[in-house]
Order: structure tokens, then C-alpha cells, then sequence
């Protein structure tokens, strides 16, 4: 298998664009039209991620041992699209049809037996590993809103009971999906684990957002929605070790800070925390009253609420960061950014500006991602997790 030539031939076929995950999915489809109810109606998403998906495992092809990682976490996690064994066959046979396409004259027998030996490998350990996790967890969990709280129009705060525990770590996120709509969405619960298993879901509706529309707009108390296994942990505590922590939130990025102060808290390790909790106007600090709970329950806990808009300042932006920045030097601590993408870029850029190093800063991934687990640990809209 030459890895060099399995990268310039996807580099040539990836150069089609949107039109190669259209051949691809249309070929798989009319052969084996069975597959079509595992995707979701609205296909734009994960043509995306297709693409996304295979440009990584194809530009680490000869790192073997980051892209086994990478290909277990895929495996365990597609378990939740209903992915068998019996599958892989037919999209290996979609893929090669579909670079044969694309390259024309420059498909070599050579080349056919390369990709073909290559998502071979990719579709074993893909295969095992989901074999291996479901001596683990189900391929999901089905839980029951016990609560749903509208707190903005496009704002909702869920409290969810799975039939059975799912474990997971502060900071981590969790797969939503509802049993009408064939697409997943990773949120992060807004709570350190409980006693009685229930996790707090914030829930902001995105535009054109098949998952979260449904979760704010569309769901009520007694509603049962499905929940995937937890993935990531760029913003877990462990890489902190026992340092003070510098907290910025934005919008409902606030959900996993608010799980890390509940555990720093149900630890009792006596360090000191400055939470910054950021908005774009008053009106949109949607758990206030949570904030304010945490604040005088605990004295390690210090709280600053940042409003972006001012009609003082007219055409000015206060971002979390610079007022953080403003307030004080956090440089001996761990700093946590949860937020859109733009707040967290423009937050690890002013950080980075001012003298903080890489390894304190923490943060999830930027930009488009993939439904699998590991756009949380490579590089997200709707389907993937990342907008806040």
C-alpha cells in the first residue's frame, strides 16, 4: 500500500468538491437503497463531513498509530446510525466506485488495490471496535425529559432521566438525537454527574437546526429523546491537575463550566476559581439564578457577568476575554473557553497575545466537524457541537 499515492489521488478527487459526496451517496443509495434511513433527510451536513472524515484518515494513512484511535472512536460511535458489519461492504464498494469516477484515466489497477487494501484496514478496526463497545455501553441511550424550560425564544434547559446511568466526565459531551429526526447533536450536560443519573441539556435552536429545533420547540415533559455515548476531553479538568482556573462562557457554552465549578466544588479541593459569564445583551443571561446559587454557596468562587452590548458604548463590543484581561493577571492558572466560535478564537488569541502558553489554555475544536466523536480532539453548526 503507498500511502503517498493514496494522498495525491484524494487530493485530486477532493478537488471536485461537493460533487464527490453527491456521486458517492448516490451511488450508495441506488445500490443499496436500505442504507438511506441510517442518513438524515438533509444531506448538505453530511456531505460535509464524508469529506471531512476522509481527508483525515487518507493525510494520516501512514500514522498508523493516531488513526487507530481515531477509527475505534468512529467505529464505537457510528453504532448509533443502526452501522452493522453487512454495511461496510456496500460503502467500500461506493468509495471505490466513486474515486474511479473522479480519477478517470489516472485509476490504476494499482491504485484500486491500494484504496482497496486501505479501507479494508479502516473497515476492520472500524468493525472491531464497535464489536469491542458493546460490551460497554448500548449503541444508545433512551432517556425521558422530566423538565423542559423555555428561558429565551431560542433557549431551552432540559433535565433528562436515561433508563439506564450513563457515566460521563464534567466537561465532556454527550450525542442528542430525537426518535423523529434521523441526526445527531453533541451538547455538553451542564452538570457534574448525579446520585440519580439526570443530565441538564442547554439547548440554543440554530437556524435551519433539525435537532436542536426539535429540543426547544418541539419537545415536552414526558417526551423520550436518545442519547450516545460520551466523547472528549479538551475541556476536562485532568490536564488542570490541582491549578486555580480562569472560566470564560459564552452563551450556552456556559453548560460544561457550569459542570466543571459543580465539580470542583463536589471535590472540596480548595482552589480558587474566577468565572466570567459573557452575553450580547442583558436579556440573554438565560440561568442567572444558577450563576447566583453557585456564587454564594461557594467563597473559591468568584463571578463576573459580561454584557457585549452596551448602549454606553454605542458601536463598541466588550468580549469575555478582554474584560477578563482588564480585571486582572491569571497567568498561574488553567483557563477554561467555552463559547461560539468567535468567541473562543478571539479569546485563545487575546490570551495567547498576552502571554499565556498553549498548555493552559483549553478549548474545544473550531469550525465544521463530522458526527463522529473525534471532532472534539481534531480540528462545529448544527450536528456537530460546536456553535454555543
Amino acid at each position: 500500500m503507498d500511502a503517498a499515492r493514496l494522498k495525491q489521488s484524494w487530493a485530486l478527487v477532493a478537488a471536485n468538491g461537493d460533487q464527490v459526496p453527491l456521486y458517492f451517496y448516490s451511488t450508495l443509495f441506488l445500490a443499496y437503497p436500505e442504507t438511506r434511513q441510517m442518513f438524515p433527510t438533509n444531506m448538505a451536513g453530511q456531505r460535509d463531513r464524508l469529506v471531512t472524515a476522509l481527508g483525515h484518515i487518507v493525510s494520516h494513512v501512514d500514522e498508523v498509530d493516531q488513526l487507530v484511535g481515531f477509527l475505534q472512536d468512529l467505529g464505537a460511535d457510528h453504532r448509533k446510525f443502526a452501522v452493522r458489519a453487512e454495511h461496510y461492504p456496500a460503502v467500500g464498494e461506493a468509495l471505490l466506485a466513486t474515486l474511479r469516477h473522479f480519477l478517470g484515466e489516472a485509476w490504476t489497477d494499482e491504485l484500486a488495490q491500494d484504496w482497496a487494501a486501505a479501507y479494508g484496514l479502516v473497515s476492520q478496526v472500524m468493525m472491531d471496535a464497535a464489536q469491542a463497545a458493546e460490551a460497554v455501553n448500548p449503541p444508545w441511550w433512551v432517556a425521558e425529559i422530566l423538565a423542559h424550560e423555555r428561558r429565551a425564544f431560542d433557549v431551552a434547559v432540559l433535565t433528562v432521566r436515561p433508563q439506564y446511568l450513563l457515566p460521563f466526565t464534567p466537561g465532556q459531551s454527550i450525542g442528542v438525537s430525537h426518535p423523529a429526526v434521523r441526526s445527531w447533536r453533541y451538547y455538553s450536560p451542564a452538570n457534574a454527574p448525579r446520585a440519580d443519573g439526570t443530565l441538564e441539556l442547554h439547548v440554543r435552536a440554530a437556524p435551519g437546526g433539525a435537532v436542536s429545533s426539535r429540543l426547544v420547540y418541539g419537545c415536552a415533559v414526558g417526551d423520550q429523546i436518545h442519547l450516545a455515548a460520551p466523547v472528549g476531553d479538551r475541556l476536562t479538568l485532568w490536564s488542570a491537575g490541582s491549578s486555580d482556573l480562569l472560566l470564560l462562557a459564552g452563551g450556552t457554552g456556559w453548560a460544561p463550566v457550569k459542570a466543571l465549578v459543580e465539580q470542583v466544588a463536589a471535590e472540596g479541593s480548595g482552589r480558587r476559581v474566577a468565572l466570567y459569564v459573557g452575553a450580547r445583551s442583558r436579556s440573554e443571561f438565560y440561568d442567572t439564578d444558577a450563576v447566583d446559587k453557585l456564587a454564594a454557596s461557594h467563597p473559591w468562587l468568584s463571578v463576573t457577568y459580561v454584557v457585549g452590548s452596551d448602549v454606553r458604548r454605542p458601536g463598541e463590543f466588550m468580549q469575555v476575554a478582554d474584560r477578563a484581561l482588564a480585571d486582572g493577571d491569571w497567568r498561574s492558572r488553567h483557563v477554561y473557553v467555552c463559547g461560539s466560535d468567535e468567541m473562543v478564537g478571539h479569546s485563545v488569541a487575546a490570551l495567547t497575545k498576552a502571554g499565556y502558553h498553549a498548555g493552559q489554555l483549553h478549548h474545544e475544536g473550531f469550525g465544521k466537524q463530522w458526527y463522529g466523536p473525534a471532532w472534539r480532539t481534531v480540528t462545529a453548526p448544527e450536528d456537530s457541537g460546536g456553535v454555543r
